[in-house]
């Protein structure tokens, strides 16, 4: 009974705390806290200060990079690949939106794709949900193997605090094929999703109106590819470059990290956990020095504040969710490790919810894998399945979806009557599942 309720009240903070967005999500959890604490006197968990400090690390560089226009400089060459191959859009366009991610941590730069997306569409005359709704899902999907992303950073620390032997290098040479696997199979089944345009009578009615079609039709998006950047732009995009290229690097080839002694007194080589932490400060910094940033305006901007909020909401969804799960530890092992052990994909399909519920994959992480490394859950198993730790498109309420809806100035991205039957479902659905079954591949493969 106890444990049935102490679930009510953790289920009751995801659910409110969503409500209020990633920030009050990390809030809220201090009354599952109290609760857990004061009301039935669980001893405190552990907030995971490695992971934490990583994401602090990570979102500070990210700023850097965005303030001094690095990110702008991505961008530019982006829509300028995309509009030299405008016949096939939907291809590439959805990989265009997930590297973009897996180069930036964020999937947040999709907002300034969509537009010039919806205008190369519109003028081939291609159904412009084909390639918006798997790019916003791409965008989003990207994060899970980008060495930049908090949700990356959150799985390396956690599976390092556990004493698996897995690196950086291997988590990202299982979640980069996985995803960006998914992506090309939804992007494949969205090349003739929908009828087209000239067959389409709800769309040619809608169009009849001059009006409606000088909206439709009309310039939709400043380009990029014609402006001037300042030089310190690229710089500052080599620099970050050059940074991820050696956290890589270094990775794989632990014998060129210093030898610090262990907690037995083993020497052994300096953790991954402290190198992405100092690489990154040291990115941020060289970015500082020799690229005209001010450091004052980093902390608005929109990376920077995107990260700040995800470290709040790992912050308090962890701790509270390790104070529960360490209270019946027993039983989750005996249940949870038997289920997993009798069926893995129960993994995946927990972590999918869980992602939807907190509409946070970082937050996600920070719920699923504590718990399922706790159980016994062999560390290979969660690499493989965590392209399923994006499951917030299941329902049309994540802000790059509702941007993308927006962008469509045809009306074809939209809401279905049923909610559910929304353009984002299949493309989101195939990309996980496809991404699960290509890391499960992989993973056994290579680990």
């Amino acid at each position: 009974m106890e444990m049935a309720l102490g679930f009510v009240i953790l289920l009751a903070c995801l659910v409110i705390g969503v409500r209020h967005g990633g920030i009050g999500l990390g809030v809220i959890s201090g009354f599952g806290l109290l609760a857990f604490v004061f009301g039935f006197g669980y001893v405190p968990g552990s907030p995971p200060v490695d992971v934490m400090l990583i994401i602090i690390a990570v979102v500070t560089c990210a700023g850097f990079l965005q303030t001094s226009g690095g990110l702008t400089v991505m961008l530019k060459y982006a829509e300028k690949f995309l509009r030299s191959n405008p016949k096939h859009v939907t291809i590439f366009a959805p990989l265009t939106t997930w590297f973009m991610t897996v180069l930036c941590g964020t999937g947040h730069t999709c907002y300034t794709l969509l537009p010039i997306i919806y205008d190369i569409a519109i003028k081939q005359g291609v159904r412009p949900e084909r390639p918006m709704a798997i790019s916003s899902v791409a965008a989003q999907a990207g994060i899970c193997a980008s060495p930049a992303s908090v949700a990356v950073v959150s799985v390396v620390g956690f599976l390092v605090a556990s004493g698996a032997d897995i690196s950086l290098l291997q988590v990202l040479a299982v979640t980069i094929p996985a995803t960006g696997g998914g992506v090309l199979c939804a992007a494949l089944w969205s090349y003739k999703r929908g009828k087209e345009l000239s067959d389409d009578k709800e769309f040619q009615k809608y169009i009849e109106d001059p009006a409606n079609r000088a909206y439709v039709y009309g310039e939709t998006a400043e380009s990029l590819v014609d402006k001037e950047l300042p030089k310190e732009a690229y710089r500052a995009t080599i620099i970050f470059l050059v940074g991820i290229l050696v956290i890589a690097v270094l990775g794989n080839f632990p014998d060129l990290l210093p030898k610090v002694p262990n907690a037995k007194g083993a020497w052994k080589p300096l953790s991954m956990v402290l190198v992405i932490q100092m690489v990154m400060l040291l990115l941020a910094a060289i970015i500082l020095l020799t690229c005209k940033v001010k450091a004052k305006d980093v902390g608005n901007s929109q990376v920077f504040r995107a990260g700040i909020v995800a470290f709040v909401s790992v912050y308090g969804v962890a701790w509270m969710a390790d104070t529960y799960f360490d209270a019946h530890m027993a039983f989750l092992k005996e249940f949870l490790g038997t289920a997993v052990a009798n069926y893995p994909w129960a993994y995946a399909v927990l972590a999918f919810l869980t992602s939807k519920l907190v509409n946070s994959q970082a937050a996600a992480i920070a719920i699923v894998v504590p718990m399922g490394l706790s159980v016994g859950m062999d560390p290979v198993l969660i690499l493989s399945f965590m392209s399923a730790c994006y499951g917030y498109f299941f329902l049309p309420t994540y802000p790059s979806d509702l941007a993308c809806i927006g962008f469509d100035r045809s009306g074809t991205t939209k809401i279905g009557k049923y909610v559910l039957n929304h353009s984002f479902m299949i493309p989101g659905l195939i990309t996980v599942s496809s991404g699960c079954v290509i890391g499960y591949v992989i993973a056994h493969a290579i680990i």
